[in-house]
């Protein structure tokens, strides 16, 4: 996993540099007291061309680059590291929009920070407009097994008990290969009528059983920026596409910061 930490000494008593969270609209209301961000360290924002970066202070002996480079490699760390960020932009998200910053997006200071505020404005202050209003919504679906009917043994063929067997072998692999073709289509056919729903919408890869915990095969992973006042319609409409595809169960997840709907610019540091 790449980082956006700049150069910092990491020495023991190099000081702290500045985690960013996430960059809200100047006038939104600040998180609320007692949130903390990285670290245990309360978040607080640093304001700049009309915008607010929500950032937390990040000890440099573990959050500078080269100690960044180090522990991300270390996954108990990194999984902390990326649910204390989540938490603050997940609340930062629940109060309006705002733009998550790509995790171990660390800056020397609060003047570097703001410096990019100002760099970035236009860009910052478009996607926020965008956003405004909306969520992002997911919507997973998993293979039904027994999509499709057992293909029966041929009547009258011949050749014996090891004929037998490869025919009954042929037959179900024909009849896998059947259920995710019409499971793959069922998936598509989903995703296409939610995008039509959606402002816009993004179909990420499917997640590995052993990551998704599901007993059989995810065949969408597909995430759909909603407007608010739509979101009733969004849950009836995944509902009779359910219930119009038997062969793939449906299963909405959200809302979510809208991770999959923040484009990640060509230079650093990078907002995903």
């Amino acid at each position: 996993m790449s980082t956006t930490a700049e150069p910092t000494p990491t020495t023991p008593g190099a000081g702290t540099g500045v985690w960013l969270h996430g960059v809200v609209a100047g006038d939104t209301p600040p998180a609320p007291a007692g949130i903390t961000g990285i670290a245990g360290t309360p978040v607080r924002t640093v304001a700049a061309a009309g915008l607010a970066a929500v950032v937390s202070d990040a000890p440099l002996t573990e959050y500078g680059e080269e100690a960044l480079r180090r522990n991300l490699e270390d996954l108990a760390w990194l999984e902390r590291a990326a649910r204390a960020h989540h938490a603050v932009v997940d609340v930062l998200s629940r109060a309006g929009a705002v733009v998550p910053a790509r995790l171990a997006t660390v800056h020397r200071d609060d003047g570097r920070v703001a410096r990019v505020l100002v760099e970035r404005h236009d860009e910052l202050a478009g996607t926020l407009a965008r956003l405004t209003g909306r969520e992002e919504w997911g919507v997973k679906g998993y293979a039904v097994p027994g999509a499709t009917p057992r293909a029966d043994e041929p009547a009258g063929a011949g050749g014996g008990a090891g004929a037998a067997y490869l025919r009954r072998r042929k037959a179900q692999l024909t009849a896998r290969e059947e259920g995710q073709r019409i499971a793959a289509d069922a998936a598509a056919a989903v995703h296409t009528a939610l995008a039509g729903y959606a402002v816009t919408a993004r179909r990420h890869a499917p997640q590995d059983r052993r990551l998704s915990g599901a007993p059989t095969p995810m065949v969408l992973n597909g995430a759909y920026l909603v407007d608010r006042d739509r979101l009733d319609g969004f849950a009836a409409l995944v509902r009779e596409l359910g219930d119009r595809h038997p062969e793939i169960r449906l299963e909405p997840t959200g809302p979510w910061p809208p991770y999959s709907f923040v484009a990640e610019p060509s230079a650093e540091p990078a907002w995903a």
